[in-house]
């Protein structure tokens, strides 16, 4: 596998859940598979679960491993062609990439959605120029429209946790103080349709996701339905979507906070986040805190996920 960006990155579902199971099992099986090979993880953006999963993953199969932190540390990167560079940006990604492809061989790119043109994030200029230009093979640690390490370990913790063979999955928007990107939500909607499980999605309208990644799913604008009978509930919040509105945050309304009164509408549903989680906002500490709520052992699925990538990229 030469990159890693979405679900359609693997050859196949089924054989990398499986690979899961494997590496859960015995984590260290592989330690001689990345011996002599280094990872360099490059971070535009802050990180705490994916670095130091991703980290980890790559030390259990006897990797070296960089980190470099463009923020702090580095020169500041133009992104941009054709821009006279005479500001505060003195390299250019374009010759720093292949730089960085030179001491490593693979590279992990953090690169968030900027929210200020939707077309250019989602086109991914930072994390397709990488793979473009690196000369490596190139996978993504959260891109501006998808997180699919995230969206892997999520679906590892329900296969775990699920008293069903197709459990009824809900994706609910919940209220957020700062404009956040679609990028969870795009890859947790895709991710879960492509297991071929029930997706419900409810949030706010005007907060709509983009239809290429929701496509399969049922919309439910009906908090109260859209609750009714699911088996696990996924709360993220995300900004607008469409049209000119795009990256807004039309409104914080606590009506959609994931509280007890609506996880007693689920078939005794789990509760999931991909963390960090603003409490009281996205979800109430009795929530958060029940025996329902799954979020550590879904952070810790972010290193079996990134373990099977890494594997799956070393062969």
């Amino acid at each position: 596998m030469q990159q890693f960006t979405s679900v359609y990155d693997l050859r196949s579902l089924p054989a990398a859940l499986a690979q899961a199971k494997e590496v859960k099992a015995r984590p260290f099986a592989d330690r001689r598979l990345g011996e002599n090979k280094t990872l360099l993880m490059v971070f535009f953006n802050a990180s705490l679960r994916t670095r130091l999963s991703t980290q980890k993953a790559a030390l259990n199969l006897g990797m070296n491993v960089i980190v470099l932190d463009i923020n702090q540390g580095a020169w500041k990167l133009e992104t941009e062609r054709g821009v006279v560079m005479d500001g505060d940006k003195p390299e250019h990604i374009l010759e720093a990439i292949p730089v960085m492809g030179c001491y490593c061989d693979l590279i992990g790119v953090r690169a968030f959605a900027g929210l200020h043109s939707r077309d250019d994030d989602y086109r991914e200029a930072i994390l397709n120029q990488f793979i473009r230009y690196a000369g490596k093979p190139v996978f993504s640690m959260e891109g501006a429209t998808r997180h699919p390490l995230q969206s892997f370990a999520d679906l590892i913790t329900i296969e775990e946790y699920k008293r069903t063979p197709a459990p009824k999955v809900l994706l609910t928007w919940a209220p957020h103080p700062n404009a956040l990107p679609q990028a969870v939500a795009n890859s947790f909607s895709e991710w879960i349709l492509k297991a071929g499980y029930e997706l419900v999605i409810t949030h706010p309208e005007g907060y709509e996701l983009a239809p290429a990644f929701v496509e399969g799913a049922t919309i439910e604008y009906d908090v109260e339905k859209a609750y009714s009978g699911v088996d696990f509930v996924y709360a993220k919040n995300w900004s607008v979507y469409a049209g000119d509105q795009y990256g807004k945050v039309l409104h914080t309304d606590r009506r959609w906070t994931v509280d007890r009164r609506k996880m007693a509408l689920t078939r005794d549903a789990f509760f999931m986040h991909c963390l960090p989680v603003r409490r009281n906002m996205i979800v109430t500490d009795e929530v958060i805190e029940s025996p329902a709520s799954i979020v550590i052992p879904e952070a810790a699925n972010r290193v079996v996920a990134a373990q099977v990538v890494l594997k799956s990229m070393l062969w």
